[in-house]
């Protein structure tokens, strides 16, 4: 008989985790190419795993976007750690400008989670992970007397929603409205 901690058991737990991975990588995948008109069997065969294997992991279609928005937001967070905090002075507009290449490049996965799951902002953990990292972003840029002391999280936050509207609108050139926004954020002394 099996314990937790035989061999057999960490086999099944990897063996669940990497259809897990491959879940969520055809989801995306999917997601990008079709739109919000994918279903769960096509997410498994495309998986190359069974249905049932989908919605172990994933109760529902919209648990299932929710995880494909969590991952999205981890891989922003993550760049924000291990790229952007190391150009103090200039983290907040690389990270910017990062968003906008992964809106720009995934318009279907974006407004596949904002169907489902009512709005694009990230939500729980995610969220929380993105907020230390924009915080410490902001922290940096402000040592670095690179952007307005009074700017906060939730500023950017704003930034980004307005980031994201120009693009899914194609209302102008997103790179431009990130120019335009990073120079009102610049640390301009005092008046």
């Amino acid at each position: 008989m099996s314990t937790p901690s035989t061999p057999t058991h960490r086999k099944t737990r990897a063996d669940a985790e990497r259809n897990r991975a491959r879940v969520l990588k055809a989801a995306r995948r999917l997601f990008h190419e079709h739109g919000d008109a994918v279903q769960m069997p096509e997410v498994a065969r495309a998986a190359g795993v069974g249905v049932g294997t989908v919605y172990r992991h994933f109760p529902s279609r919209q648990a299932l976007i929710a995880a494909v928005a969590d991952q999205r937001f981890g891989e922003i967070a993550e760049y924000a750690r291990t790229t952007c905090l190391h150009e103090p002075g200039r983290g907040l507009l690389l990270y910017l400008r990062h968003v906008g290449e992964v809106l720009a490049a995934d318009q279907r996965l974006s407004a596949v989670i904002e169907a489902t799951l009512g709005a694009t902002a990230p939500q729980g953990e995610a969220r929380a992970q993105l907020e230390e990292a924009v915080s410490s972003l902001i922290a940096r840029d402000q040592a670095a007397g690179a952007i307005r002391a009074d700017l906060t999280v939730g500023d950017v936050y704003m930034l980004v929603g307005g980031l994201s509207a120009t693009i899914r609108v194609g209302s102008g050139d997103w790179r431009r409205f990130i120019e335009l926004a990073c120079d009102g954020l610049r640390s301009r002394g005092p008046r």
